[in-house]
């Protein structure tokens, strides 16, 4: 069977929270009470989603977690990439297989074209739909921190 992770799926849904009020900056104390996933959960989500680039962060007692870029613009696939590593449905199917049988493999090439069409489905999914919003709907929202930014 082919499923992700309960902790992807807590990650998905942090990011839909954030997604939710793009502009806002959420301490991982308020993640936790909005999604009701607990805050050790929650706190080492945000991180990995920050190291991978999905969430930036702004230290200070005004400071929090927000998207880094508009949801619209963040994919399942990218999602899944940063809280799983590469996806692949078999070994021969990722970009770095260490099959020993895949000399000789008679379905390996199937599952390739297989993992590819699973890849393009997870491309074609944003963190805006997965959050609820129609298919071709995306926020233009630019997160507060970059606003400062410019403005300084």
């Amino acid at each position: 069977m082919l499923r992700i992770s309960k902790l992807t799926d807590y990650g998905t849904v942090i990011l839909a929270r954030l997604a939710g009020q793009p502009e806002r900056l959420w301490t991982a104390a308020e993640v936790a009470e909005a999604t009701h996933i607990g805050l050790p959960t929650v706190s080492k989500l945000l991180k990995k989603l920050q190291r991978s680039g999905l969430v930036s962060s702004t230290r200070g007692s005004h400071g929090g977690y927000q998207l880094a870029q508009p949801a619209g613009e963040i994919t399942a696939a990218r999602i899944l990439d940063a809280l799983e590593g590469p996806f692949a449905i078999t070994e021969c199917s990722g970009s770095h297989s260490t099959c020993g049988l895949e000399s000789n493999c008679a379905v390996g090439h199937t599952w390739q074209k297989v993992n590819a069409a699973i890849r393009r489905a997870l491309t074609d999914i944003s963190l805006a739909e997965l959050a609820g919003a129609p298919r071709g709907v995306t926020t233009t929202t630019v997160p507060l921190t970059r606003l400062r930014a410019s403005h300084e």
